[in-house]
């Protein structure tokens, strides 16, 4: 039967082929992605990863770099400066009326009447730009009112002599004015509370009511200080020659030459009225020279006057170092016993499943409870350690156990068996990088899981770190939720920005990683 599929081509189509006819495979151009450089080309991607690392960046830097530029520890305290508001040089030296120490205020006449007497004396602007703005009943005043300057005097100090001399010494060399002029005992008002109130310099209506209403000559304070003439001193505090409000030649009056009393001779020392913010200046850099120049809080202060900005600074740094460790070695056991559990199987994988499910099973409340009880003298830090521990691998072996259940009868694993693989090289260089995308996934979110943990723990109150310079985050939110009714929200603000951030940071930053270490996307980077 004749073919007619066959095709004839006639032969003067045929002729012989030249060298620059033939045509050769192509050398790549292109140079080999390791598992890693891919990895990083497919993270780069996704755009909310990198920007969750960058946030964490940013906060482990400020973790890190943050407490080299405070002088203030997280022990230091000052309860005279306790809910001062944040403030910025910058910000409160060009009236930019934000971060500049300030808060709104809302008070009585009598109120604003004391911040007013306050501010004629030491010159301080506590009533910023000296606007304020009045109801239509006039019962009620508001203005701007610096929080740094309005603590005033404070309560009558008594010092010895050595320290009376010394800042007499103080205030003539630098020409501040710590020292003002005392008022005499019997000029007092005579309730016990506002007695030994040393913001009360001036005249008052009443001296026997329990709220003092300054006494108003021409509209203006009149001050009550305690003066002497010269020659009828009678054993005041009147021998050094020092710097002195009415000036060193004193006041004339009728012919007779007056000074004022700095300061007044009681048991135990002398009682001055020290302005305690020039106060504290002088004790820091004269006395404790612990480089503290001024009082300055960036994130302003609790309700016990510890520094926010150093108390969250090294806070984070202590939450970054102990999730770091604690994440580590759950990591490093973790991994060690799900990948023997999972690998081998049987009745090892039996034996060992039930063992962490027995201790899985123990409630964490419980088993930090119990090493509290037992541990009492210990570290709280050691305490939450070995609680965070004894529980914490139990969920990185079930992740790594059931990867390794994923891989391990998969075709390129039983040819490496086949082949002669020991079983470590086959658990650690075949099945365990398959695996990683989960596991290294699930170790991002075990550091955050643990701060998160921590900063509760402490909130709670049940762990307490404030020892020394070691202190915790939740324990400044904690702080912050009292300071609500105070009207000082500043103080939880950032502790809460730092823990919002942080979890999501870490979770955006977690599901990169994720996508990153899948293998199935490996080749999808281009």
């Amino acid at each position: 039967m004749e073919n007619k599929n066959t095709i004839t081509i006639p032969a003067e189509k045929f002729r012989f082929v030249t060298k620059n006819d033939l045509s050769h495979d192509s050398k790549f151009a292109t140079k080999p992605v390791s598992y890693f450089q891919g990895a990083f080309k497919r993270f780069c991607k996704n755009k909310g990863a990198v920007v969750g690392g960058i946030v964490i960046s940013v906060l482990v830097l400020f973790a890190i770099i943050a407490p080299l530029f405070t002088p203030f520890k997280p022990a230091y305290y000052d309860m005279v400066y306790a809910y001062v508001t944040p403030k910025v040089n910058f910000f409160a030296e060009n009236d930019l009326g934000f971060w500049d120490g300030c808060k709104e205020k809302n008070t009585s006449r009598i109120g604003y009447l004391k911040d007013l007497a306050l501010e004629t004396e030491t010159g301080r602007e506590i009533i910023k730009g000296g606007e304020y703005t009045i109801s239509d009943d006039g019962a009620n005043y508001s203005y701007r009112y610096d929080t740094y300057f309005g603590v005033g005097f404070g309560k009558y100090k008594i010092i010895s002599p050595e320290e009376y001399k010394d800042i007499q010494r103080y205030q003539n060399e630098t020409g501040r004015q710590v020292l003002y002029p005392v008022v005499n005992v019997n000029d007092r008002p005579t309730l016990e509370k506002n007695k030994y109130d040393a913001n009360i310099y001036y005249k008052v209506e009443n001296p026997n009511a329990a709220t003092l209403r300054p006494k108003l000559e021409n509209g203006k304070i009149v001050p009550n200080y305690w003066k002497y003439s010269v020659g009828n001193e009678n054993g005041l505090m009147a021998e050094y020659d020092s710097l002195r409000i009415e000036g060193k030649d004193g006041i004339l009056k009728d012919g007779d030459q007056y000074f004022y009393v700095y300061g007044r001779k009681v048991d135990g020392g002398i009682e001055v009225r020290a302005e305690y913010y020039e106060y504290y200046i002088y004790q820091h850099t004269q006395v404790m020279q612990d480089g503290i120049t001024e009082p300055l809080f960036l994130f302003g202060t609790t309700q016990t006057g510890k520094d926010i900005f150093a108390c969250l600074a090294y806070g984070a740094r202590f939450s970054f170092i102990f999730a770091s460790v604690v994440a580590i070695v759950n990591f490093v056991v973790g991994v060690i016993w799900g990948s023997i559990s999972g690998y081998f199987g049987g009745k090892i994988d039996l034996f060992m499943e039930r063992f962490a499910e027995i201790l899985g099973s123990v409630p964490s409340m419980i088993v930090i409870t119990l090493l509290k009880y037992h541990m009492g003298a210990s570290s709280q830090v050691l305490v939450l350690f070995i609680s965070f521990f004894v529980t914490g691998w139990i969920g990185m072996a079930g992740r790594t156990r059931m990867q390794f259940y994923r891989f391990k009868n998969q075709e390129y694993v039983l040819a490496a068996r086949t082949l002669g693989a020991r079983d470590a090289r086959i658990m650690f260089k075949h099945i365990f990088p398959n695996g990683l995308g989960t596991i290294v996934t699930s170790f991002a979110l075990v550091i955050p899981s643990m701060i998160y943990s921590e900063t509760s723990l402490s909130y709670l109150g049940i762990i307490n770190l404030e020892a020394g310079n070691t202190t915790s985050v939740g324990t400044l939110i904690a702080a912050g939720q009292q300071s609500i009714m105070a009207d000082a929200g500043y103080v939880a603000l950032f502790p809460c920005m730092f823990l919002v951030l942080l979890m999501l940071s870490f979770n955006l930053f977690g599901n990169g990683l994720r996508d990153a270490f899948n293998p199935s996307l490996r080749g999808t980077e281009d």
